[in-house]
């Protein structure tokens, strides 16, 4: 399992006047840091309008600056927002072959839909933007390979141009797409591409069964998208490593996957559809009746996993608006396994868990919160010498 490292760019108010040009210089720092310690992928994300929760909105521009100061370490784009109002296929063919040629060919290309709030502010039709990306992945590909493109669907009529320029790699650079269902795991497996999940609020079984799905779609898949299958599944989760278990705490380790948990709840608008469903939940888990097969099925899930049950009642309690204690947050998910915080043996142990799960790369989210840059240095380099014992054969 290659060990990579997966940025939100996020600064926490309070903001002191340099924020902003304290934190891109610090991302710089971080990854010229990653590409000595021997790190597989930068992977950077696109948000837009996400303020404190990311500052990722130019991943592309970030990317290029990196390029110009690492050697070896990969240079993941996790992901390009698909939808044509975000980014016009051209464009992202165009970029991102003129940053596979900065890099020397370095670079690793995924594509996501976004969500909500996004959608909103760039006048998107939520019932495109499926579409709208699988048409992505097949203009992509053809665009790097073809000498003039055309292309004629309902919302695009591009004849005969060409696209320059072609990407350093040959043919072209390996394709992704960002997962966070069972749906979009098969679908990134009958394209042919490399899965990118989060396993931040995800217990080891539900991983494994996203993984099945992913493997068994990319089994059967017998035209890909690109020129290639890219046959890999990446998974991305909040990592802090310290000298002890102890130490990692004071850091601020609690406070950060508290902070991280709200946030992104808040940013993605996932708070009402979270908690009508663990309403739900609730409801057949306690109906007197049984609750039919579903019930039945709950009831059964909840015995198997009880730490998942009680990691989603705690977040239940924040999308309320309970202020639930840092310490509380960080145990009840660290109790299903969805944190890897600790010393360099906790942390080796817990990578295990996901090492033996089938993940082929493990992109271990430090820069979280407020944990201060010197802590996510010190991180970063405790997790890079445990590279080795996850890269054997």
């Amino acid at each position: 399992m290659k060990l990579d490292i997966f940025t939100e760019m996020q600064s926490p108010r309070p903001w002191p006047e340099d924020h902003e040009h304290r934190l891109i210089q610090n991302t710089l720092e971080q990854a010229k840091l990653a590409d000595r310690l021997g790190y597989g992928c930068w992977w950077q994300v696109e948000h837009h309008t996400g303020e404190e929760f990311s500052y990722s909105s130019a991943p592309e521009l970030m990317l290029t600056a990196i390029s110009q100061h690492t050697k070896s370490i990969r240079l993941g784009h996790s992901s390009v927002l698909a939808p044509f109002n975000f980014n016009h296929p051209i464009r992202v063919a165009e970029r991102a072959a003129f940053l596979d040629h900065l890099s020397g060919g370095r670079l690793e290309l995924g594509l996501a839909r976004s969500t909500i709030p996004e959608w909103r502010t760039f006048n998107i039709p939520p019932d495109r933007t499926r579409a709208q990306m699988q048409q992505a992945f097949e203009m992509l590909p053809k665009m790097w390979t073809q000498e003039r493109f055309s292309w004629k669907s309902d919302e695009l009529d591009i004849r005969n141009v060409p696209i320059v320029p072609k990407p350093y790699q040959k043919p072209h650079p390996p394709l992704w797409q960002a997962c966070s269902s069972l749906a979009s795991f098969e679908q990134a497996g009958r394209n042919g591409v490399g899965a990118l999940g989060v396993t931040l609020w995800a217990p080891p079984e539900q991983v494994k069964e996203w993984i099945g799905i992913y493997r068994e779609a990319i089994r059967r898949c017998d035209r890909p998208v690109g020129a290639f299958v890219n046959d890999q599944v990446a998974f991305f989760t909040f990592v802090h490593c310290a000298e002890t278990d102890r130490q990692a705490m004071e850091n601020g380790a609690a406070a950060a996957a508290a902070w991280y948990t709200n946030g992104s709840f808040t940013f993605f608008e996932a708070k009402e559809h979270f908690l009508k469903t663990f309403a739900e939940e609730q409801a057949l888990l306690n109906d007197p009746a049984g609750g039919g097969l579903t019930g039945q099925l709950l009831r059964e899930r909840a015995g198997k996993s009880p730490a998942t049950t009680r990691a989603q009642a705690i977040i239940a309690r924040i999308m309320q608006g309970e202020e639930v204690p840092n310490e509380e947050v960080f145990e009840g998910l660290r109790e299903q396994d969805s944190l890897i915080v600790g010393s360099p043996e906790t942390c080796l142990r817990k990578m295990r868990v996901y090492q033996e799960l089938g993940i082929d790369r493990l992109m271990c989210f430090q820069q979280v919160g407020r944990l201060p840059h010197e802590a996510v240095m010190d991180s970063m380099r405790r997790v890079g010498a445990l590279i080795p014992e996850l890269d054997r054969a």
